[in-house]
């Protein structure tokens, strides 16, 4: 390993600036990176099925995947920077995300509108249970900043579903 890879592993080593136990740290940080890792494929899956779109509904449904995936995408930078500002250390490839994430990605040529917006629906369900998970990892550390931040995330998942549902009525 050359000398500056090393010198930057030992940089990234970091102290929880909050007073984090170690053992927080690593729960923490173990329930972000999947969460982050999630929001990743989520994100993309969105934009897929947005440059996919197809039918009579096209306009509408493009719109509103366009706007729900900025807005699963403006959570991913967050969730990182909170990894790192307890001191724990973050996603740092393609490779990784895949081996963390837990919604599936979906590469099929074609998928009618209506199942797109059924498995998004679904995914941000999915979404919502590990953020409820990860909400709760944070409460028992008492990491009142991490556990705010989610709620944020559960109250937009939660609406991105609600719009993703009503529109297969």
């Amino acid at each position: 390993m050359p000398t500056h890879a090393m010198q930057s592993n030992k940089a990234a080593k970091t102290n929880s600036p909050d007073d984090f136990t170690p053992e927080q740290v690593k729960e923490l940080t173990d329930a972000l990176n999947p969460l982050l890792a999630d929001v990743f494929a989520l994100y993309i899956k969105t934009k897929n099925f947005h440059w996919h779109m197809s039918g009579p509904h096209f306009r509408d449904y493009h719109l509103l995947l366009d706007e729900q995936a900025d807005q699963i995408f403006k959570i991913s930078d967050d969730i990182a920077e909170r990894v790192r500002k307890i001191g724990g250390q973050t996603i740092r490839s393609i490779g990784q995300i895949a081996r963390l994430q837990r919604i599936a990605d979906n590469d099929y040529e074609f998928v009618p509108a209506h199942g797109m917006l059924e498995e998004l629906g679904a995914d941000n369900r999915a979404l919502v249970k590990s953020l409820r998970e990860a909400h709760q990892i944070a409460s028992d550390a008492d990491d009142y900043a991490t556990t705010s931040m989610i709620e944020v995330w559960i109250d937009e998942a939660e609406r991105r579903a609600w719009f993703l549902f009503e529109a297969t009525r």
